[in-house]
């Protein structure tokens, strides 16, 4: 990594673009610090931030052949923390609705009738709701969680990408989501 650190930020994305794990390091050790601190001063909790940093760089790895042309990384890394921390809060948020929910109709007496009532009624919900997913999207859900398939396994056996995998996961859990809102709100 010697001379690394004396690169311009322009050639480092160049090189990090090729796959130069040196060039990624370089990158790594000049951002870590400012993300980790932009991180923890929303979260206020050092693992969480530590957390969302290690996940942003693994993620500028694992996506460096299909980056967007960025004039300044450190935009680039600014605004994905920043959308990383508001996504990390909206799934504390929902936890603690839901434990809200939980500890208030928590009653005292037995209520196992009532709660595998609810949890059927909510495994209905859920399968009807991915009934309604598009074809694809519902094959590689179902293949992802109901045979606990790999994204390169689902991949191999549709004939797609493992990008295109990706997408219809994120697509099928982000309708779920919607949907498991709406019914908790019925609850």
């Amino acid at each position: 990594m010697k001379g690394y650190e004396k690169l311009p930020e322009e050639d480092l994305l160049i090189l990090l673009k090729q796959g130069d794990k040196a060039a990624f390091e370089a990158l790594y050790n000049l951002y870590w610090e400012k993300m980790y601190s932009t991180a923890h001063k929303r979260v206020k909790n050092g693992e969480v931030a530590e957390e969302i940093v290690q996940d942003l760089f693994a993620d500028l790895w694992f996506r460096r052949d299909n980056l967007p042309v960025i004039s300044r990384l450190s935009g680039y890394l600014y605004s994905a923390i920043h959308y990383r921390v508001i996504n990390h809060i909206q799934k504390e948020i929902t936890k603690n609705k839901f434990e809200h929910y939980v500890a208030l109709y928590h009653l005292d007496f037995d209520n196992s009738t009532e709660e595998e009532l609810i949890y059927n009624d909510l495994n209905l919900h859920i399968d009807k709701e991915v009934e309604t997913l598009p074809v694809k999207c519902r094959e590689v859900f179902k293949l992802s969680r109901a045979q606990h398939k790999s994204n390169k396994e689902i991949a191999q056996t549709l004939g797609i990408s493992e990008k295109a995998v990706e997408k219809h996961i994120t697509k099928a859990l982000k309708h779920l989501r919607a949907s498991l809102n709406l019914f908790f709100l019925i609850f």
